[in-house]
């Protein structure tokens, strides 16, 4: 009988994605990258924190990161 194979971590998954130690998804916000002189100084450091990804998203993102949680 053949051993399962072990489970990868999707690395681009594991890039943009946080779990927490309660075990929510965190991501980072878009519409940072570029363009910023048009922006507000208080849009632009709203856009610094980080947002938690919907529950329904959460349960696929952790799938993809076996050994977060």
């Amino acid at each position: 009988m053949r051993r399962p194979r072990a489970r990868k971590t999707k690395k681009s998954v594991a890039k943009r994605f946080k779990i927490t130690a309660n075990g929510k998804v965190l991501r980072s916000r878009t519409g940072k990258r570029h363009l910023l002189q048009g922006k507000s100084p208080k849009r632009r450091r709203r856009l610094n924190a980080p947002a938690l990804v919907h529950p329904t998203d959460a349960h696929r993102i952790k799938e993809s990161l076996p050994f977060s949680h």
